[in-house]
Protein backbone atom coordinates (compact mmCIF):
# COMPACT_ATOMS: atom_id res chain seq x y z
CA UNK A 1 0.00 0.00 0.00
CA UNK A 2 1.19 3.50 -0.85
CA UNK A 3 0.29 6.47 1.32
CA UNK A 4 0.38 9.91 -0.29
CA UNK A 5 0.66 12.89 2.05
CA UNK A 6 0.23 16.41 0.69
CA UNK A 7 0.86 19.50 2.82
CA UNK A 8 -0.91 22.64 1.63
CA UNK A 9 -0.81 26.16 3.03
CA UNK A 10 -3.50 28.56 1.86
CA UNK A 11 -4.01 32.29 1.79
CA UNK A 12 -6.46 33.02 4.61
CA UNK A 13 -9.12 34.19 2.16
CA UNK A 14 -8.86 30.88 0.22
CA UNK A 15 -9.43 28.49 3.15
CA UNK A 16 -13.22 28.40 2.89
CA UNK A 17 -13.08 27.84 -0.88
CA UNK A 18 -10.67 24.94 -0.42
CA UNK A 19 -12.89 23.31 2.20
CA UNK A 20 -15.89 23.60 -0.11
CA UNK A 21 -13.91 22.20 -3.04
CA UNK A 22 -12.74 19.25 -0.94
CA UNK A 23 -16.28 18.61 0.28
CA UNK A 24 -17.54 18.55 -3.31
CA UNK A 25 -14.67 16.36 -4.62
CA UNK A 26 -13.92 13.92 -1.82
CA UNK A 27 -16.30 11.14 -2.91
CA UNK A 28 -15.02 11.22 -6.51
CA UNK A 29 -11.42 11.07 -5.32
CA UNK A 30 -12.11 8.35 -2.76
CA UNK A 31 -13.87 6.20 -5.35
CA UNK A 32 -11.22 6.65 -8.03
CA UNK A 33 -9.89 3.22 -8.95
CA UNK A 34 -7.21 2.17 -6.48
CA UNK A 35 -7.94 4.74 -3.77
CA UNK A 36 -8.67 2.87 -0.54
CA UNK A 37 -8.94 5.74 1.91
CA UNK A 38 -8.92 9.55 1.94
CA UNK A 39 -8.37 11.83 4.92
CA UNK A 40 -8.15 15.59 5.43
CA UNK A 41 -6.40 17.17 8.42
CA UNK A 42 -6.11 20.78 9.55
CA UNK A 43 -3.26 22.08 11.68
CA UNK A 44 -4.36 22.93 15.25
CA UNK A 45 -2.33 26.16 15.38
CA UNK A 46 -2.03 27.28 11.77
CA UNK A 47 -5.64 27.08 10.57
CA UNK A 48 -4.61 27.82 6.97
CA UNK A 49 -2.49 24.64 6.74
CA UNK A 50 -4.03 21.35 5.64
CA UNK A 51 -2.81 17.82 4.96
CA UNK A 52 -4.40 15.17 2.79
CA UNK A 53 -3.62 11.51 3.30
CA UNK A 54 -4.67 9.20 0.51
CA UNK A 55 -4.10 5.47 0.51
CA UNK A 56 -3.52 3.72 -2.82
CA UNK A 57 -3.26 0.09 -3.89
CA UNK A 58 -0.07 0.94 -5.82
CA UNK A 59 1.99 3.75 -7.26
CA UNK A 60 0.45 2.95 -10.64
CA UNK A 61 -3.03 3.66 -9.26
CA UNK A 62 -1.85 6.96 -7.77
CA UNK A 63 -0.23 7.94 -11.07
CA UNK A 64 -3.41 7.08 -12.97
CA UNK A 65 -5.25 9.47 -10.67
CA UNK A 66 -2.57 12.15 -11.00
CA UNK A 67 -2.92 11.99 -14.81
CA UNK A 68 -6.72 12.03 -14.77
CA UNK A 69 -9.15 14.80 -15.71
CA UNK A 70 -10.48 14.69 -12.14
CA UNK A 71 -7.06 15.46 -10.66
CA UNK A 72 -6.42 18.21 -13.21
CA UNK A 73 -9.71 19.89 -12.34
CA UNK A 74 -9.34 19.60 -8.56
CA UNK A 75 -5.64 20.53 -8.45
CA UNK A 76 -6.12 23.58 -10.68
CA UNK A 77 -8.87 24.88 -8.40
CA UNK A 78 -6.88 24.03 -5.24
CA UNK A 79 -3.50 25.54 -6.08
CA UNK A 80 -4.85 29.01 -6.88
CA UNK A 81 -5.37 29.46 -3.13
CA UNK A 82 -1.86 28.48 -2.03
CA UNK A 83 0.28 30.90 -0.07
CA UNK A 84 3.24 28.49 -0.36
CA UNK A 85 4.19 25.69 -2.69
CA UNK A 86 2.62 22.38 -1.68
CA UNK A 87 4.84 19.56 -0.42
CA UNK A 88 4.10 15.90 -1.08
CA UNK A 89 5.45 12.55 0.02
CA UNK A 90 4.78 9.01 -1.19
CA UNK A 91 5.33 6.44 1.56
CA UNK A 92 5.18 2.68 1.84
CA UNK A 93 3.02 1.66 4.77
CA UNK A 94 5.00 -0.77 6.91
CA UNK A 95 3.00 -1.24 10.11
CA UNK A 96 -0.51 -0.47 11.30
CA UNK A 97 -1.81 -1.21 14.77
CA UNK A 98 -5.43 -0.83 15.85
Amino acid sequence: MLVRIVKMKFKQEAVENFQELFQNSKEKIRHFEGCQRLELYRDKKDRSQFFTYSYWVSEEHLNNYRHSALFAEVWKATKVGFSEKALAWSLDKLVELD
